[in-house]
C-alpha cells in the first residue's frame, strides 16, 4: 500500500481526518495518513553498530536506504519474538526515510478532529511524550502518535 495523498493533514473532503492504524503490543495507534509513504514487510535488516536500541538497522527498499526503528523499543516495550514478516510503516522526516517496525499493520480510519481528546492524565509518561491525543472508539483507545516526537529520540541521545 502506497499512501499517494496531495492532501494537507490527511483530511478528506468531509473534514474528518484520515489515520492509518497499526497495533504494537495489543495497544491500537494511529499515525496521520500524510505521513505514511509505504506500508511493507521488513526484510534483510542490516544491524547498525553502536546504534541506540531503537534502531533495529538498516533496510534496503527500492534501492533506498532505509532506517528501521523498533517502535516497541520506542515505547519500552520487550520485542516480541523474531518471525517472519515483520510489518513496517513508512515514513520520511527531514529528508530521511524511516520505517517503523509495528506488529500489525489495520485499517484506515476517517475520524473527526474535534473528537481527539487529550492524553488520559493516568497515561505512561513516556507513551505521552510521544502521543498528540486519543480517540474513544467504540470498543478500544486509538493513540494518534506524533512523528516527529517518534523520530526524536536520535537528538534526544546526544543531549
Amino acid at each position: 500500500m502506497t499512501a499517494a495523498n496531495n492532501n494537507p493533514a490527511g483530511k478528506s473532503f468531509s473534514g474528518q481526518v484520515d489515520y492509518v492504524t497499526v497495533t504494537v503490543a495489543g495497544q491500537l495507534l494511529g499515525l496521520a495518513i500524510d505521513r505514511v509513504h509505504d506500508v511493507f514487510v521488513a526484510s534483510e535488516m542490516t544491524s547498525v553498530p553502536l546504534a541506540s536500541p531503537e534502531i533495529a538497522g538498516l533496510l534496503n527498499l527500492r534501492g533506498r536506504v532505509v532506517t528501521a526503528i523498533s517502535l516497541r523499543k520506542r515505547l519500552r516495550l520487550a520485542e516480541q519474538e523474531l518471525k517472519d514478516r515483520r510489518m513496517a510503516v513508512g515514513l520520511e522526516h527531514n529528508g530521511e526515510a524511516y520505517g517503523l517496525l509495528v506488529d500489525e499493520v489495520g485499517e484506515v480510519l476517517k475520524l473527526n478532529p474535534e473528537d481527539l481528546q487529550p492524553n488520559p492524565v493516568h497515561m505512561d509518561p513516556r507513551w505521552a511524550s510521544l502521543s498528540e491525543g486519543v480517540y474513544q472508539l467504540q470498543d478500544r483507545l486509538l493513540i494518534i502518535l506524533n512523528v516527529e516526537s517518534v523520530l526524536q529520540f536520535e537528538t534526544q541521545l546526544a543531549a
